[in-house]
């Protein structure tokens, strides 16, 4: 296919897709295209390819998913030639092989860098899309595939005198390029999400002092990670086909290879119970989550399983009431469960302070630091580690305008409406990927981002076997989709605690529990059966 190397594309002669995002999502995206012979254009605003892996790259950055199972399955010989490094992959490795997969399938040539898609316009007329930049280009496509992420536009409060700080100041979703230097310097880090619970240990090793204020405390799992077992890695390329099916029949994509345990905790007894949670807490990583049947729909289950975490915590800190500081109240599994190394031996540290913000929240950023149950705390280096709009968070930041003009953030005013996670009603020929609605970041996102782009890539052929201009969700199936969403989530603890996966955690964000919760397992046959059944939900137009 001929490289689209003018500016702009005019609307006499449209590309057949516009792809926003150059992260995993996109790259796939693009590829399908590109094989199936379409022209396709990246907007990129990022530097470089690889999405939350570009612009993450705060200390001790890496993956809750083991290597062998965060990462593409499309292509064997990709599978069999790489070769990662460690059982759960860091940042710059991720990114190494984000960067691998660009030039392996040659895919730079058309990806505009640098490049923030300004609006987004469904013509009527002619059932294009018009795309503009900020920089001003113009694209005209048949399709959008928006490949935008769910964690990629940064949450940063809107603290009294936030700008007023007068160190170094970095949000960890937005870090440097170059590395930061923390030998002798007092270091203030807001939050206690999964990039500060990875940073932490890092950054104690280095700075002066440390102080973490924290609101509300997180569960954390130990990843016992390490170099990767090369006997293992052998193992799974034998046979890299059969372990990528187990891993899509189970919940969330992914664990095929960790031991399994379908029970309720009450079947067991309190010395049962603990070995077995005791047997999860050495595999390590978010399989602690699903060590028993019941524990993300039980509550006394559930709080069973969260008292172990806690003991873990009272267990490893050894000043009792930072220990206690440590300790969430909240449901088990309703905040993501984060993964770590050394976190809470990090708090033994004499450099190491711990801060509670939840009952007395941060009153200022000053000049030399921030001010917060009346007293002045100090830093060289401040860092927010506040987390994201996440899901829908950069998609509303796009000016995006389907039939008779009505934009995205009209149509999501009281929360995302979906049809599948991969359709909007009012906005046709334009397909989110892993965005509300889907398995998402319940998920492991690179399965989940394969069965988007291919159920969306199917569609385009269906709608070009039929001869059809096209495709748009009904209202009513949409709206259907929500519902049923939001009644499996009720039937699970997610919703108990404000959480981003239901927008809490940005003021003013409607409060919808945004990801769906059925399984990914589930969410493929749903797929699947619309695609047989000729798509009902959808409407077709010549």
């Amino acid at each position: 296919m001929p490289l689209l190397n003018h500016p702009t594309s005019s609307e006499t002669n449209p590309l057949d897709l516009i792809i926003v995002g150059a992260g995993f999502a996109g790259l796939y995206a693009l590829q399908r295209a590109l094989n199936s012979n379409r022209s396709a254009v990246v907007l990129e605003r990022g530097g470089d390819v690889g999405g939350t892996w570009y612009w993450n790259r705060y200390p001790g950055a890496r993956c809750d998913v083991q290597s062998m199972e965060y990462s593409y399955s499309f292509d064997e010989a990709l599978q069999q030639n790489w070769s990662w490094t460690e059982r759960y992959a860091a940042q710059p490795e991720i990114l190494d092989y984000a960067n691998h997969v660009a030039d392996r399938f040659a895919l730079r040539p058309h990806i505009r860098f640098d490049t923030l898609a300004d609006s987004m316009t469904f013509l009527e007329d002619c059932s294009l899309w018009r795309t503009k930049t900020a920089k001003g280009d113009v694209f005209y496509s048949r399709f959008c595939i928006m490949a935008t992420g769910c964690l990629s536009s940064t949450n940063l409060p809107d603290f009294e005198g936030r700008d007023d700080f007068k160190g170094e100041a970095y949000h960890t979703g937005n870090w440097p390029h170059e590395p930061v230097d923390f030998t002798g310097k007092r270091v203030g880090i807001i939050g206690t999400g999964s990039s500060s619970i990875q940073s932490i240990p890092i950054i104690a090793a280095s700075c002066a002092h440390l102080t973490v204020f924290q609101r509300t405390p997180n569960y954390s799992i130990p990843a016992h990670n390490g170099p990767i077992d090369e006997d293992y890695v052998q193992a799974i390329k034998q046979q890299y086909g059969d372990f990528r099916a187990l891993n899509q029949q189970m919940f969330a994509g992914f664990g095929a290879h960790q031991s399994r345990w379908d029970a309720s905790v009450f079947d067991l007894d309190e010395s049962g119970r603990t070995q077995r949670f005791e047997a999860r807490w050495q595999e390590g990583g978010l399989g602690f989550s699903s060590s028993f049947s019941d524990t993300g729909s039980n509550l006394e289950a559930n709080q069973i399983a969260a008292e172990f975490v806690r003991n873990k915590i009272r267990g490893t800190v050894t000043d009792p009431e930072t220990a206690e500081q440590l300790c969430p109240d909240q449901v088990l599994g309703c905040k993501r469960v984060c993964v770590d190394t050394d976190y809470y031996e990090t708090y033994n540290r004499a450099n190491v302070d711990l801060v509670s913000v939840k009952d007395h929240p941060i009153e200022r950023i000053t000049p030399k630091g921030l001010i917060t149950n009346g007293t002045q705390y100090d830093f060289d280096l401040l860092i927010f580690a506040t987390g994201f709009d996440a899901m829908t968070g950069t998609l509303l930041k796009i000016d995006i305008q389907g039939r008779g003009g009505i934009t995205l953030a009209e149509k999501w005013s009281a929360g995302p409406v979906t049809y599948l996670g991969l359709a909007i009603d009012g906005f046709p020929n334009f397909f989110t990927v892993s965005g509300p609605g889907s398995p998402s970041v319940l998920s492991n996102m690179i399965v989940t981002i394969e069965q988007h782009v291919n159920w969306i890539m199917d569609c385009l052929d269906t709608m070009q076997a039929r001869q059809t201009a096209t495709i748009e969700a009904t209202e009513t199936a949409s709206s259907d989709w929500v519902k049923a969403g939001n009644a499996i989530a009720a039937g699970t603890l997610f919703p108990t605690c404000n959480s981003w996966y239901l927008g809490a955690n940005v003021p003013g964000k409607p409060r919808i529990f945004m990801p769906y919760v059925g399984g990914f397992p589930s969410y493929v046959e749903i797929c699947e059966n619309v695609k047989r059944e000729g798509y009902p939900g959808f409407v077709f137009s010549n």
